[in-house]
């Protein structure tokens, strides 16, 4: 648990993001979820929050909106914002088998996040992955999946000994090279 953060003279921010859910108690924000069979999922961070436009939110809220559509799958989502440069958020999906992303379901998608999330959170564009990087524990590899797309080398993100699907990253290896106009 951290004591502090840094310049947080008054405690308020150490505060806001430990203390506030249950008064007197840290709360460090694993989402889990207990199946009829006995067994966990352990889903990450209900904290992992993105700034858009001055807006936080968690990743989590949002996968929670998009993974309840029925032909989405599995899902996850990014902020490109770096050093100044304007926000981009893609969202990448994993649909169920037989679907397709039409516009018809990039509406659909984009209407859950804003009317049960939050309209500043549209995505700006919606990719469809095979599957979603995660580490052997199961957590969405957010953080190297950005880091990725900014232009960071493969091998400076993710240890594939890391990871329970490292054949995934190839797809953001090749979108990365797109967007930074690399070939």
């Amino acid at each position: 648990m951290p004591l502090y953060f840094w310049n947080d003279v008054d405690f308020k921010r150490c505060q806001e993001s430990y203390f506030e859910s249950f008064e007197g108690l840290w709360r460090h924000g694993d989402w889990i979820r207990f199946t009829a069979r006995g067994t966990s999922v352990i889903y990450g961070r209900s904290d992992s929050t993105i700034n858009r436009f001055g807006i936080r939110m968690g990743t989590a809220e949002i996968y929670r909106v998009v993974e309840e559509i029925s032909e989405v799958r599995d899902s996850l989502v990014v902020d490109l914002e770096y050093l100044g440069r304007p926000s981009f958020m893609p969202l990448f999906v994993v649909l169920t088998a037989g679907q397709k992303l039409d516009q018809a379901l990039k509406e659909k998608i984009t209407q859950n996040i804003r009317t049960k999330a939050s309209a500043r959170h549209v995505p700006n564009e919606i990719y469809v992955a095979e599957e979603i990087p995660r580490t052997l524990t199961g957590k969405k590899m957010e953080v190297p999946v950005r880091k990725l797309l900014l232009g960071m080398p493969r091998d400076k993100v993710a240890s594939p000994d890391a990871m329970a699907n490292p054949q995934s990253l190839d797809f953001f290896v090749n979108l990365a090279s797109a967007l930074n106009g690399s070939s």
